[in-house]
């Protein structure tokens, strides 16, 4: 079992990638809290030069609720991180975290549920994403 869903886009700008994964992400019922700019972070804090590379923290409030009812602590694995990321001029991975690898590490059958439904719908917005490109 992998630990995230994925797919490879070709022939996008990266700042289009973005945006085609923000616009999936809030059609399958996310909207993004975070945006961290990997790239833009290492170059700042560290000098270095790293491929476009962008964290969206992606939240659906109806299931961050539940999940929060069924584990309180669970925040500290929310919100569900989606990265894009540009390995070759050209050419963009787009992954989204599967939450059921993640809560796998939580004793908390009232969560296996809900994260078997969130995977799902993550798993769709990848897809649209590759459909739709």
């Amino acid at each position: 079992m992998t630990y995230y869903h994925n797919t490879l886009l070709d022939g996008l700008s990266f700042n289009e990638a973005i945006l085609k994964t923000t616009e999936a992400l809030k059609k399958g019922g996310f909207g993004v809290l975070t945006e961290i700019d990997i790239k833009a972070i290492l170059k700042k804090k560290l000098d270095v030069d790293f491929h476009n590379y962008k964290i969206l923290g992606a939240c659906n409030p109806d299931f961050a609720y539940k999940a929060l009812l069924a584990e309180d602590n669970i925040g500290t694995m929310l919100p569900c991180n989606v990265i894009v990321q540009e390995k070759e001029d050209g050419f963009i991975e787009v992954s989204a975290v599967d939450p059921i690898a993640s809560m796998q590490a939580v004793i908390n059958q009232d969560l296996m549920g809900i994260a078997d439904e969130v995977s799902e719908k993550l798993k769709r917005v990848i897809e649209d994403i590759h459909m739709n490109h």
